[in-house]
């Protein structure tokens, strides 16, 4: 029988098929194993970037120079006041260039901007440069400024498009009153455009004849006073459509400061609901014919025979008396609730005091009068 020594026997020989598990790596081999991973997880995120900033520089470089010679030429028109950004989306939607995000960056690593508003001719599929260059170079056709500011009537808005090269205010007249140009919220009985375009800047192109100018104001009221509800006049505050429209207007001429519109809104509602006459000094200042700054109204101008004379008639005018801006079209769908019946400037600002009695009117025509403002 052989005997076996204990000097004999090597480590293999000792341990056991499950002790495995009790010879674990010590701490710093741990570590030295972990460093590893995190080593490995890092370069890994760094590759994903370097991939992500390739791909990114790739799609750049293929907006900046797009593959492919230049398109169809393509007449764009630039409005007035277009900042860098909106013409890259302008130029972007007619396909002269691949992306508006690339030209806003490309604009700005350039410096760009400063472009004139006009008609240009682009190429569609242009490169960033061929596109800059074209705008560089400035519009073939330039815009004349139109600035139509609020309240003011057909015959003052038709002097400003006098002010126009080769347009005529008659000639606009004649649009207004030919129903060549209608409103979609103009009844079939009313002929005339007053107060139915839009006060606001336009671009005017050399082609533009006055009836299109006229169109194009009355498109934007139209758009205008349905973003802002009118078609829900009656259900809303009362009074068909037209009728919202004639209250804005008679807001538009009543007051100048933008929070007390839906107040004077209100008093007009108020009155009409109430059968009372509305006796708006504006309503006679229009039916005389008065423009600029003699808007006062005499005593003896209460007595004109006018149906826009609200001192002798009731209820509200048969048109519109001025262009109304969008703050009194909207205060017109949402006048401030409130019992007001009366209102009076007394501040110098033109600001008014608003009275619910005749007996708080009258005490507020008193400090009108004490301030010399009446």
């Amino acid at each position: 029988m052989t005997s076996v020594h204990d000097e004999d026997l090597d480590d293999d020989d000792l341990r056991g098929e499950d002790d495995d598990a009790l010879y674990e790596p010590f701490p710093d081999e741990r570590r030295r194993r972990g460093g590893h991973t995190m080593l490995a997880v890092f370069t890994g995120l760094l590759v994903m970037m370097l991939l992500a900033l390739g791909v990114l520089a790739f799609v750049y470089q293929r907006s900046v120079n797009p593959p492919g010679p230049p398109g169809d030429e393509i007449e764009v028109t630039i409005p007035l006041g277009s900042s860098t950004q909106r013409i890259g989306t302008i130029l972007d939607r007619s396909d002269v260039i691949s992306s508006a995000r690339v030209f806003r960056v490309y604009s700005r690593v350039k410096g760009l901007g400063g472009f004139q508003a006009g008609q240009y001719t682009f190429r569609e599929n242009s490169s960033m440069d061929e596109a800059v260059a074209v705008l560089r170079k400035g519009p073939e056709l330039e815009f004349e400024k139109l600035t139509v500011p609020e309240g003011l009537t057909l015959p003052q808005i038709a002097g400003r498009i006098a002010t126009l090269e080769g347009r005529s205010a008659d000639e606009f007249l004649d649009a207004a009153r030919s129903g060549q140009v209608r409103s979609r919220y103009q009844p079939s009985s009313v002929t005339s455009l007053e107060g139915l375009m839009l006060p606001e800047t336009y671009n005017v192109e050399p082609k533009d004849d006055e009836a299109a100018i006229l169109k194009r104001m009355v498109d934007s009221f139209d758009t205008t006073a349905q973003g802002l509800g009118f078609e829900s006049a009656q259900a809303r505050v009362g009074v068909s459509t037209y009728e919202a429209m004639v209250v804005a207007s008679l807001v538009e001429r009543e007051t100048r400061i933008d929070d007390e519109r839906p107040k004077v809104a209100q008093v007009i509602y108020n009155r009409l609901r109430k059968g009372m006459r509305l006796q708006i000094d504006a309503t006679v200042v229009y039916a005389l014919g008065k423009s600029g700054e003699d808007t006062r109204v005499l005593l003896e101008d209460l007595k004109v025979d006018s149906p826009y004379n609200t001192y002798l008639r009731g209820g509200l005018p048969p048109t519109l008396i001025a262009a109304p801006g969008e703050a009194s079209l909207r205060a017109a769908m949402n006048p401030e609730p409130g019992p007001w019946l009366y209102y009076v400037v007394t501040e110098s600002d033109g600001r008014h005091s608003f009275a619910v009695t005749l007996s708080e009117h009258n005490a507020n025509i008193r400090k009108a009068q004490a301030a010399g403002l009446r």
